[in-house]
């Protein structure tokens, strides 16, 4: 979808406007269109449109408009419109139109809301609304319904194209990343998620470093490594690395991602109900490879490198087994309890070897417990912190980019869930506060970088369309990411 910014309407397929709702005695919007004051009051007095968020209304052949169908939509009360809402009207917009078969849209956005956040918003969400996870259907119809052009229209000298070039970059990387989790088990093996971090390397100038299963003995990764055995499919520690032409920190951001291709839980094997989803148990890897294609073309002057513990975890005869004890690249033991938490071992050798090559700040990115849905539902990130001022900073970057995290507590009387009599540490605690002692674990690992650990097994798949995005993968923490980097050194 070519995306694009004017101060003239263009002769499109559907023309959209967002009206808000009309403050307490006040009149309607001054919207410059043709025939505005007529329709808007009839609608309004009507009871067809209120201007409450995301509402519309098609009107067919408007008068005066170079546009065969003209789309007002609601954006609520004018001063709570956010770069969230209007990243969402526009993913509303493009999924209510794309079915339709309309091919050209154009969305005026008024002087007063027409702000670089907004702009880029938009085209985020106008991106990302355009994704569907239909790629291996084979309707030769299809791709009929798709919309070859999105303008955005901002009066007065507002036409930021620089934003509007942003917001394409940012949902491209997120459409990236979902589209890497939607592919299945046999579509997708480590190896193949290599190659694609290769090709990612290749066309946006990165450094790029595969370690092999030999190189991994070497170095002695054996939580990694434990969970690869009972697969066919090789294990791989992917490296991408975005150096700045001209550094304005010293410091060094990790980014650091889960990349279990398929997950069947190993021996302690999962319930066959809805394990075809474990396809996305490598969302945290594909939100951290989608986020340095995004870096890399923005250039912020900071260096960030990315590390996904790529590994598939089967059940075979040379299978990890509960009970086994594994030392990790740190040094430190393992016992296995359940082979089914097999992110956290991974990702300990993962950021490991990340502290050891100059990392000064990490943030890691995982589908690690089903207790974290437990704890906050499918719509906030679990956060977990040894450093209170890198989780602000991570904080402040979801919320411009629109995405929500809590924070969970990881006191010290947390640790005492995870005993072992045989090992340094078991891979998981008892009952209780699973995703606090899974961080906790990882923690072990980390310290005393500063480190946050996000646990997005609960967010990084929609069971369920909304009107803005579509069912599947979500591409969560790829903006907060590419927001965290690209404001670091302000």
């Amino acid at each position: 979808m070519k995306l694009s910014i004017t101060e003239q309407l263009p002769d499109v397929d559907a023309a959209a406007v967002i009206c808000f709702e009309p403050e307490a005695g006040g009149v309607p919007e001054d919207i410059p269109m043709a025939g505005q004051n007529g329709w808007l009051a009839d609608l309004r007095s009507s009871g067809e449109f209120t201007g409450k968020l995301y509402e519309s209304v098609t009107l067919y052949r408007p008068e005066g408009i170079p546009a065969k169908r003209l789309v007002v939509t609601g954006g609520g009360k004018s001063i709570n419109f956010t770069p969230t809402e209007a990243r969402r009207v526009a993913g509303v917009l493009v999924r209510s139109l794309k079915p339709k078969g309309v091919k050209t849209v154009a969305l005026w956005l008024e002087s007063t809301h027409a702000t670089p956040a907004n702009i880029s918003a938009i085209a985020e969400g106008a991106v990302t609304g355009a994704w569907d996870p239909d790629k291996y259907k084979t309707d030769p119809k299809k791709n009929e319904k798709l919309i070859e052009s999105f303008s955005v229209v901002v009066p007065n000298g507002k036409a930021d194209s620089e934003a509007l070039q942003r917001g394409r970059i940012i949902g491209e990387a997120q459409n990236f990343a979902r589209t890497i989790i939607n592919e299945p088990g046999n579509k997708l093996t480590p190896s193949v998620l290599a190659e694609k971090a290769k090709t990612i390397a290749e066309t946006n100038r990165l450094e790029c470093e595969v370690l092999d299963r030999a190189a991994m003995e070497e170095l002695g990764m054996g939580a990694l490594l434990g969970v690869a055995q009972g697969s066919t499919n090789a294990p791989f520690l992917i490296v991408l690395k975005y150096k700045p032409e001209q550094a304005k920190s010293a410091d060094h951001l990790a980014l650091v991602g889960k990349g279990v291709t398929f997950d069947t839980g190993g021996i302690s094997i999962k319930p066959a109900d809805g394990m075809e989803k474990m396809k996305y148990d490598m969302a945290g890897a594909a939100a951290v490879i989608g986020a340095m294609q995004a870096i890399a073309q923005l250039k912020p002057p900071i260096a960030v490198t990315a590390y996904v513990p790529t590994v598939e975890n089967a059940i075979g005869g040379n299978a990890q087994r509960p009970g086994d004890i594994v030392t990790t690249l740190s040094g430190k033991t393992v016992e296995v309890l359940n082979t089914d938490a097999e992110g956290r071992l991974i990702l300990a050798d993962a950021i490991t070897y990340a502290n050891r090559n100059g990392a000064t700040h990490m943030v890691d990115a995982a589908t690690l417990t089903g207790a974290i849905a437990v704890a906050l539902g499918h719509y906030n990130v679990g956060a977990f912190t040894n450093n209170q001022p890198l989780l602000e900073r991570l904080f402040s970057a979801a919320r411009k980019a629109g995405e929500r995290m809590w924070q969970l507590p990881l006191e010290e009387e947390y640790k005492d869930y995870l005993k072992s009599a045989f090992a340094d540490l078991p891979n998981i605690g008892g009952r209780y506060g699973g995703a606090i002692t899974a961080a906790w674990f990882l923690k072990e690992f980390a310290d005393p970088t500063p480190w946050v650990h996000l646990d997005i097994a609960s967010t990084a798949w929609l069971d369920d369309a909304k009107p803005w995005i579509a069912k599947g993968p979500s591409g969560v923490a790829v903006r907060s990411f590419v927001q965290l980097a690209t404001e670091w050194a302000s």
